[in-house]
């Protein structure tokens, strides 16, 4: 006589079905020592909500016949979450995050938002999850389903992708140490800027200026790519190396 699921929230309220035989009629359905509330019953299933419990209990179906042999049922506790990382991304979505917490190794997905995602259980403590698309730029909060229920109350930012309208001074030595200004929009989170492929020293201006200096470089237009906890752009021959004279 199967059960599925076995397994349901501390709190009760799960949907549960009991399959076998004879159980048309069925009179009572007992969680360990609690009644559970009968939704549907043919003669090969019988539906019920859980009550709330904790641990094992073994799950038996009453009919006029008798009392069937007991099959386990196992509650889960609600997940705890206690952080996630990193808490910011692409509003394109696609990047991985991990989530740490307790009682995860039930989860069947981790919404973001309005948006949901299925997770991969690492451990009853972690969880890898691929990020869905967001709606918008903006936090959204982040809930975990498991067996034992949901729980939210961490958050994650969207974040739209950077783009560079100019890059003043366009030009300098090829020794480097220019100090230009780059411009364009949703710049706040900058990770990172190259130069010709060489790190650039930057400092956030605001979200639509970087203050940086040219590493050294080798004579002639290259690109300049800043990049964004919301992804890079790469603004083609942006600066010019100029070589120095030579006698």
């Amino acid at each position: 006589m199967p059960i599925s699921p076995n397994q349901g929230s501390t709190g009760g309220g799960t949907t549960v079905t009991i399959t076998g035989t004879n159980l048309g009629g069925a009179t009572a359905v007992h969680f360990g020592s609690k009644l559970a509330t009968i939704t549907a019953n043919t003669a090969t299933s019988v539906t019920v909500t859980s009550p709330s419990g904790a641990g094992t209990v073994g799950v038996t179906v009453t009919t006029a016949g008798g009392t069937s042999n007991p099959l386990s049922f196992f509650y889960v506790g609600a997940p705890f979450k206690a952080s996630l990382s990193p808490v910011s991304g692409a509003t394109a979505g696609l990047n991985t995050v991990t989530i740490t917490g307790t009682g995860l190794s039930t989860a069947t997905s981790v919404s973001f938002g309005a948006n949901s995602a299925t997770p991969a259980v690492v451990s009853d403590n972690i969880l890898t999850v691929v990020v869905p698309a967001g709606t918008a730029a903006g936090p959204v909060g982040v809930t975990v389903t498991t067996a034992g229920g949901t729980n939210n109350g961490l958050s994650y930012t969207y974040v739209d992708a950077p783009t560079v309208t100019a890059v003043s001074p366009a030009s300098g030595p090829t020794s480097g140490g220019t100090a230009v200004t780059i411009t364009g929009t949703n710049l706040t989170t900058t990770q990172s800027v190259t130069v010709d492929g060489g790190t650039a020293p930057f400092s956030v201006i605001s979200n639509t200026e970087i203050s940086a200096v040219t590493p050294a470089g080798t004579a002639g237009a290259v690109d300049v790519v800043v990049a964004t906890s919301g992804g890079s752009v790469t603004d083609t021959g942006a600066f010019t190396y100029v070589a120095g004279p030579g006698i």
